[in-house]
């Protein structure tokens, strides 16, 4: 990181331009949101050509799973923003009525967002606009990994943006590290669990809140009353698209013992019908990040018995798309996130047994569970604890821009997107406005006390439910 971004004069820089209270005007967010969404655009190409050299992602794919969503959520967040930002009154208990009693939803201030490079345009752009909703400075330091997305992003930010406003850093662990203890009010990272947790040990320090967004095995119960051609498709594209490397892809499939034959074939027929017989040599199949995790994932594969799929070519970086047979959770392959195009099947017999068993596992960031059963669909939602999901689909939830984003224990805490995102970049303070004489002022509950008042206002309070 170059002398010009020195961590602590960057916070303090931000923090004075906070301190003008220029950004809490919420026609100055509405303005930035809308210069956001015509920038976009204008890079629109950029973007889309940069997700290929970094991800191998073809255009289409790129424009669905990450431009789109963020124009999406940029016009819906100018419809909504007013009405987010307006104070919500809220009832008075007895005591303190006739009263006023309002919420308001302040920034934090200086907010720090530390992306990831598996949808590194995407995972930049979507907690911004919180950050931007909300009324605060950000700072947005993109993923090293995924370099020409993030160069895309470092001129779109740092061009036609103050510094002192929003800021966009590339930059290393150990300057990253100097910048989670550089001050900031608040910090979002999304990524690796391990990272996470040392993110929330530096950020302890000075306090400031985080949220994290982390891996979670996502698994998929596919039962024996489950339609399987469809099951098939769903499975098929949200495990690989981005040839597996989204945080809340398929991780594994559970499928009814008495299906699973049948499950596998349509699997095969349709990786087949969407990447055809060479998917490495296919451009609408992308490629793995960079050599270390392409040499990672094919040591995967060498431990299992590979059912299809398996080819790799690692001048292109590509893996197809491989199923593979797993006895248990207890296989070795199944103690690590795999987070690339192998997919593990597992069989059961029983739902109940198989609810127990993925208890006593950390609780995933989505599932997924195909059946036309109603009892046994409202038994997994209501039993098993999740980020999010789908019932007959798989990763769509993710689009929603009504729905938070998050995962819950160790695939993370806290969620964004929408107006989850205005909520999550924002502190709620709670306010009353009283007036001159309030019901309290007339009970007897102020110093010198006396024996007799205190017997008389408990009688009271409890008459009132107290």
């Amino acid at each position: 990181m170059s002398e010009e971004f020195n961590t602590t004069k960057l916070v303090q820089h931000q923090r004075d331009y906070f301190n003008t209270d220029a950004t809490k005007s919420v026609d100055f967010r509405i303005n930035q949101l809308k210069k956001m969404k015509s920038l976009i655009r204008q890079y629109e190409d950029q973007i889309l050509g940069a997700l290929t050299l970094d991800l191998g992602r073809h255009p289409m794919e790129g424009y669905v799973s990450e431009i789109m969503l963020i124009i999406n959520e940029i016009n819906f967040c100018l419809k909504k923003l007013k009405s987010w930002t307006k104070p919500k009154i809220v009832e008075n208990n007895f005591f303190i009525s006739p009263a006023k009693s309002k919420i308001y939803y302040e920034p934090f201030g200086v907010s720090l967002i530390i992306s990831p490079w598996n949808y590194p345009f995407l995972l930049s752009m979507r907690p911004l606009l919180g950050a931007i909703c909300a009324g605060n400075c950000a700072t947005l330091k993109v993923s090293e990994q995924a370099p020409f997305t993030s160069k895309v992003i470092l001129e779109l930010i740092n061009r036609h943006f103050p510094q002192e406003y929003l800021c966009a850093l590339d930059c290393g662990p150990k300057e990253t590290e100097k910048l989670i203890q550089s001050g900031y009010d608040f910090i979002l990272y999304s990524g690796e669990t391990q990272a996470g947790k040392n993110i929330m040990k530096m950020a302890a320090d000075t306090l400031a809140p985080v949220v994290l967004t982390l891996a979670g095995k996502s698994p998929v119960i596919v039962d024996e009353t489950a339609d399987i051609n469809h099951a098939a498709k769903r499975i098929v594209w949200g495990k690989y698209i981005n040839s597996g490397q989204t945080c809340l892809a398929p991780a594994y499939v559970y499928v009814h013992v008495s299906r699973k034959d049948e499950l596998i074939n349509a699997i095969q027929q349709q990786i087949t019908k969407s990447y055809g017989e060479d998917p490495i040599n296919n451009s609408d199949y992308g490629k793995i990040i960079n050599n270390h995790h392409f040499k990672k994932l094919t040591a995967f594969l060498s431990q299992t018995e590979i059912v299809f799929g398996g080819r790799m070519d690692e001048e292109k970086l590509k893996i197809e798309p491989t199923i593979i047979e797993v006895e248990s959770l207890h296989d070795n392959i199944m103690q690590e996130e795999i987070f690339g195009p192998i997919l593990p099947i597992l069989t059961y017999k029983d739902l109940d047994i198989l609810i127990s068993q993925l208890k006593k596992l950390p609780k995933p960031f989505s599932l997924y569970h195909f059946s036309k059963h109603k009892a046994s669909i409202n038994k997994v939602n209501q039993t098993l604890s999740f980020g999010g999901g789908c019932v007959n689909d798989c990763v769509i939830h993710s689009t929603n821009k009504y729905f938070p984003f998050g995962g819950v224990g160790s695939s993370g805490f806290g969620s964004y997107v929408g107006e989850q995102g205005f909520k999550t970049f924002s502190h709620t303070k709670s306010i009353i406005e009283r007036r001159k004489i309030m019901i309290a002022d007339l009970l007897p509950i102020m110093p010198a006390y006396t024996e007799k008042k205190f017997k008389l206002f408990r009688m009271f309070a409890k008459i009132i439910g107290y």
